[in-house]
Order: C-alpha cells, then sequence, then structure tokens
C-alpha cells in the first residue's frame, strides 16, 4: 500500500452536530471506517456559573443553579441550598424532605426518559422517541402546575421548600403513577431484546470496572459497569434512608448495559415516588419551611460540602464562604465532565457507526461539563 494511501483523515463531529446532545466538537481520526483517535473539545457553552457566583449573594445565585443541568434542576436547586443549609446547621422539615425527594425522583423519570428518547433517536429509531415524550410531558405538567416553570423550577428555598402541593396535584400523581408501569414494559418490549439493537450497543463501547474507577465515574454508566456505588445508599441525604428501593447494575459495562441499567433505575424511582406520595398525603399539614427570610442571608465562614445523586451520576457543591451575604467561591463537580473524558478511551477502534451508540448510552449533557 502507497504512504499516500495509509494516510489517516481527520474530520470534525459538531459542535452544532443533532446526535451531540449539545454543543461538544469531536475532532476524529479516521482510518477508513475505525476510529483510531478522537479528542473532545469543550467550551462553546461556558456561561461561567461558578465565577458568577462570587458576585452574587446567596438568594440572587440560588434560581441560576437550574441551569447547571436543566434536565435535572431539582438535583442541582438540592445541591446547592443544602450546601448553603448545612453552614448554618438547620434541618429542614420532614414534610420539606419528603416533597424534594419525590420531586428529584419524578425528574430522574423525566431526565432518563428524554435521555431514552434521544438515545433511541441516535439509533435510527423515531418511534420510542414519541413514546418517551408521551410520558414525560405528564411529569413536566405536574412540574407546572407545581412551580409554574417546565425546566427552571426554583421551588427549592433555604430551609424547605416554597409552597405546598395544591389539592389535585395528587389525583394527576396517581394516575401517572398507575399508568407509567404500562409504559416501561411497552419499552422494554419494543427495545430490550430487539435484534437491531442488540446489534448496534450490545458489546459496544465496553467500560470495564477498573477504567470507570480511574476516570472517575459515577452514576448508572457506573453502575453499568458492575460498581453497585449510589450516593443515595451509600451516605443517605434527605429521607433516602426511610424508603426502599434496589440499585440495578450490570457487570459488562457496554452501551446495552447502560441502557438496561436506566430502565431499571425508572422503575426503581417510583417506587420512592409511591413511598413519599403515601406519606404526604397521610401528613398534609406538617410544615414545609423553616421561615428562613432568604435576602440577607450571611453564611458562616467555612468550606462546605453537599452530595447528590443525580441523573448523571454524583453532583457535588463545593461552597467556601468568608461570613458574608456572598460566596468567596462555589465549585461543581458533575457527572457528565467525566462521562466525556473517558469517551476516547470508549470509542478507539470502534466504527464510525458506533460513534453515537456509545456517545448516546452515556448521557452526556453539555451545561454539565461547561460550567
Amino acid at each position: 500500500m502507497s504512504e499516500k494511501l495509509k494516510k489517516t483523515m481527520k474530520i470534525n463531529i459538531g459542535p452544532q452536530h443533532p446526535s451531540t446532545h449539545g454543543v461538544l466538537r469531536l475532532v476524529l481520526e479516521l482510518d477508513g471506517e475505525v476510529i483510531k483517535s478522537t479528542e473532545p473539545i469543550v467550551g462553546y457553552l461556558h456561561r461561567g456559573m461558578e465565577k458568577m457566583a462570587e458576585n452574587m449573594t446567596y438568594f440572587q445565585y440560588l434560581p441560576t443553579v437550574d441551569r447547571i443541568d436543566y434536565l435535572s434542576s431539582f438535583f442541582c436547586a438540592e445541591a446547592f441550598v443544602s450546601s448553603v443549609e448545612k453552614a448554618l446547621k438547620i434541618e429542614v422539615p420532614q414534610k420539606a424532605q419528603y416533597m424534594r425527594v419525590m420531586l428529584m425522583e419524578l425528574n430522574r423519570i423525566a431526565s432518563h426518559l428524554l435521555w431514552l428518547g434521544t438515545f433511541m433517536l441516535d439509533l435510527g429509531a423515531s418511534s420510542p422517541f414519541f413514546y418517551c415524550f408521551r410520558e414525560r410531558e405528564v411529569i413536566l405538567n405536574l412540574f407546572e402546575d407545581l412551580t409554574g416553570a417546565r425546566m427552571m423550577y426554583n421551588f427549592h428555598t433555604f430551609g424547605g421548600v416554597k409552597k405546598d402541593f395544591q389539592a389535585h396535584f395528587f389525583e394527576k400523581l396517581d394516575k401517572f403513577m398507575l399508568d407509567f408501569p404500562k409504559k416501561v414494559d411497552e419499552y422494554e418490549a419494543i427495545i430490550t431484546k430487539n435484534p437491531v439493537f442488540l446489534k448496534r450497543a450490545y458489546g459496544i463501547g465496553v467500560l470495564n470496572k477498573k477504567t470507570a474507577l480511574a476516570y472517575a465515574i459515577t452514576g448508572p454508566n457506573l453502575r453499568a459497569s458492575g460498581v453497585t456505588l449510589d450516593f443515595r445508599k451509600q451516605s443517605p441525604y434527605l429521607i433516602y434512608d426511610k424508603v426502599e428501593f434496589d440499585v440495578p447494575n450490570r457487570k459488562f459495562g457496554d452501551s446495552w448495559s447502560r441502557y438496561f441499567v436506566r430502565v431499571q433505575e425508572m422503575k426503581e424511582s417510583l417506587k420512592i415516588v409511591k413511598q413519599c406520595a403515601d406519606w404526604l398525603q397521610q401528613n398534609k399539614n406538617e410544615d414545609y419551611n423553616l421561615g428562613i427570610r432568604p435576602v440577607a442571608l450571611k453564611v458562616p465562614v467555612g468550606m462546605y460540602v453537599s452530595n447528590v445523586e443525580s441523573p448523571r451520576g454524583l453532583l457535588s457543591c463545593v461552597l467556601v464562604a468568608d461570613g458574608s451575604e456572598k460566596p468567596v467561591r462555589v465549585k461543581w463537580r458533575t457527572g457528565s465532565f467525566y462521562a466525556v473524558q473517558v469517551l476516547p478511551n470508549l470509542i478507539q477502534n470502534h466504527k464510525m457507526s458506533d460513534l453515537m451508540t456509545i456517545f448516546g448510552s452515556l448521557d452526556v449533557i453539555l451545561p454539565e461539563v461547561d460550567r
């Protein structure tokens, strides 16, 4: 073969490619159809979410944190308010804890539904995309009823939540809890053993346990590689130690395993939602807010860390305070940032057609990466 024909070719995927789920640019080196190397380039979405905190009061910064992961805003808000509550040494009322957990688990289901629909679309299957958005719409309607918003909820506040559930909320929620298990069974009947899906995902993009731990991968991506770490079980926060649920996991770490773990997680989240709904309906008259006036809130000197198990893994908020109304430093740790780092390792020597299968299976969203 001549030297000219031995040369590899570099191509760009993104930053506006419809299957990169955000503004990610991948520079691929191809030898024919085989990917020899990948260089992820991020930064197109950078909004200075961490630096911005230094010029805002705690109260002003709170509504902005929803945007760090706009698909699971309740988790971002929980990470930030709990770091401040830890600094103030306050425990939020039990009713607020149940409300927060129920909303986060509904948010986890909504996030996994969007992931599943778009993942299937990446593989060329359009029907599951519409089915998943049908169920996600029900959850977003519940959130809209409660908070007035469909994405940026701004519902958590220091010392509790902003308002109680309205009377009709549980009627709609009960209907969703009755219908959703049947919908998940439908997804599995269509997808799980589908020969085309198995051909595209089974054994593709294997993330073994050793590599996953070396790259600090967390969440469903880690649990699909044989590690059962879940911070809701490992270090329970709020009322997670009072509800029963299992932690789905697989050992193989391929794209199919990551799909399987997330589908099972939706079932487990629904279990938690049911338990929270039962408790909340039996304890309607409990307080949901400590009544803290947050406008001139001052946080004692120190460094405070809070961890939340988000749909994309460990979400941490590190807060450094100097006793004033503004933080000195806020640092966020997000699951997607680490998933992007391990991507070149997973797709090396795979064919070009496997790229979107592997990337889609990791459930990366770019606002979490470009903070």
